[in-house]
C-alpha cells in the first residue's frame, strides 16, 4: 500500500507499529488508557466490545485503538500525543451512561466516539449535551442526531446512515421487484422501533402494504410461533429488522419452516459475523449496506474504493480478520475528529463548530459526508448499496 494513500485516512505507514499503552481498571465497566507524556489530547471511545452487541462493538473498539496507535506512532496530532480512554459498556445502557459520565467528568475528554447501539447512544447523548462536549455516535437511529422537533442536536453527530435511509432503500427494492405485501418483524428495542416507525411512515409512498407487523426480543431463541403467524398472513417478502444475533435466530427459523420468500434485513447485520452466526441460512438475504463489503466490485473511479481497500488491508493485517462495516463507522468518526483537532486544538466548543461549519465535503469509508447545521449526519442515500449473500459471500444486487 502506498503511504500517500494511507495518509488520506490515518491508516498510513507501518501499521504494525504499536504505541505503548497501559490498562487501568475503572471499577465499573472496563476502561483502558493509552499512555502519554506531556501535553496530550484526550479522546474517549465507548463501545459494546462484549455482550449481545459485541459483533458490532468489538471491531469499532479495535479500529479506534489501531488508528490512535498509528497516529501516535506518526507523531500525534500537531506534535501532541492522543490520550485515548476506552470503555466497554458490555452492551448495557446503564454501563454506557456510567462510562459516558466518567469520560466527561473524570477523564475530561475533549470529544467522545461510540455508542454502538441506538439504545446506548440515545442514553449517552444527554450527558454530552449537558457537558457541552462533542459526541460522534456510531449507531443508526435518526433520533440520535435529531430531536423530537426534527432539529439537529447541538453537540451530537452520527456516522452511519440512518434508519430512514435504510428503510427507504429496502422499500425501493421491494417496489422495483413488485413485492408489495410485506411482513415486517423488528427487534423490540430502540433500533427496532425506530426502523418500524420509518417503515410505517414511508411504505405507502412505495406502493407497499404490511400484512403483518410484529416484534421479537433481542434475546430471542425461537421465533417459530411468530413466523407461524407470518406464514398465515401470506406475504410476498419478509423484512427482519435487527442486528446480528437476534436476526440470525429469526432467519434460521424462517429457513427451518421452509418459508420460501425473499428475506430482507437491516444494515445492522452488515458484517461477516452475521454469516458466521446464521450459517447457510444467511444465503439469499438481501440488505442495504455501506460499500466496504463490496469494495473490490466498485468502479475504479469511485472515490471511496481505495480508502475502503486500504482500511480492510490494514485491519486484516492488525487483527487477522476482515474489517467490519461497523469498524468503518469508528474510523470515520476518528478521522473527522482528527481533522477538527488539527484545525482547532482540543477546545470542545471549537471542535463542535469545526465539524458543523468547516469540515465541508468529506469522503469517508461510509460515504461522502456533508455535515451542516441542520444535518449532523450528512450522508445521502447513495452511500448505500443493496447486497445479497450468495454462498457465504457478499454480492451486489442489481436492484
Amino acid at each position: 500500500m502506498k503511504k500517500t494513500l494511507l495518509s488520506l485516512f490515518l491508516l498510513m505507514g507501518a501499521l504494525l507499529l504499536v504505541a505503548c499503552s497501559s490498562s487501568s481498571d475503572s471499577g465499573e465497566g472496563d476502561a483502558s488508557g493509552t499512555e502519554s507524556s506531556g501535553d496530550s489530547i484526550k479522546i474517549a471511545g465507548i463501545f459494546s466490545a462484549s455482550g449481545g452487541a459485541a459483533a458490532l462493538g468489538e471491531p469499532e473498539m479495535q479500529t479506534l485503538k489501531m488508528l490512535v496507535d498509528q497516529k501516535n506512532a506518526d507523531g500525534g496530532i500537531n506534535g501532541r500525543k492522543i490520550d485515548l480512554v476506552t470503555y466497554d459498556d458490555k452492551s448495557d445502557q446503564n454501563e454506557a451512561i456510567l462510562s459516558m459520565k466518567k469520560a466527561l467528568t473524570q477523564d475530561k475528554v475533549s470529544i467522545v466516539i461510540g455508542g454502538t447501539t441506538s439504545g446506548n447512544s440515545l442514553a449517552m447523548l444527554p450527558l454530552a449535551e449537558q457537558n457541552q462536549v462533542p459526541y460522534i455516535s456510531v449507531a443508526a437511529s435518526k433520533q440520535i442526531y435529531m430531536n423530537e422537533n426534527g432539529q439537529a442536536r447541538k453537540w451530537v453527530f452520527k456516522m452511519p446512515q440512518d434508519d430512514q435511509q435504510a428503510v427507504e432503500r429496502i422499500l425501493q427494492y421491494l417496489k422495483d421487484n413488485n413485492l408489495t405485501k410485506v411482513a415486517w418483524l423488528n427487534v423490540a428495542n430502540s433500533f427496532g422501533t425506530g426502523g418500524h416507525e420509518e417503515f410505517v411512515k414511508h411504505m405507502e409512498n412505495y406502493g407497499v402494504e404490511s400484512v403483518i407487523e410484529d416484534e421479537f426480543e433481542a434475546t430471542v431463541t425461537d421465533a417459530k410461533p411468530l413466523l407461524t403467524r407470518v406464514k398465515k398472513a401470506n406475504p410476498d417478502a419478509i423484512i427482519v429488522w435487527g442486528t446480528v444475533q437476534e436476526s440470525a435466530v429469526v432467519i434460521k427459523n424462517i429457513r427451518e419452516l421452509a418459508l420460501d420468500l425473499p428475506v430482507l434485513a437491516s444494515h445492522g447485520v452488515a458484517t461477516n459475523q452475521f454469516i458466521e452466526v446464521a450459517g447457510d441460512a444467511a444465503n439469499d438475504v438481501i440488505l442495504p449496506t455501506g460499500k466496504l463489503l463490496i469494495a473490490d466490485k466498485l468502479e475504479a473511479s469511485n472515490p471511496q474504493k481505495e480508502l475502503l481497500i486500504a482500511y480492510n488491508e490494514a485491519f486484516t493485517a492488525k487483527y487477522n480478520k476482515p474489517a467490519s462495516t461497523f469498524g468503518a463507522y469508528a474510523a470515520d468518526a476518528f478521522s473527522i475528529a482528527t481533522k477538527a483537532i488539527e484545525a482547532k486544538g482540543d477546545d470542545s466548543a471549537a471542535l463542535r463548530d469545526y465539524i458543523e461549519q468547516e469540515l465541508g465535503e468529506y469522503v469517508g469509508l461510509t460515504g461522502t459526508f456533508n455535515i451542516t447545521a441542520d444535518n449532523h449526519m450528512g450522508l445521502s442515500p447513495d452511500s448505500f448499496a443493496m447486497v445479497r449473500i450468495v454462498d457465504g459471500k457478499w454480492t451486489l444486487e442489481d436492484k
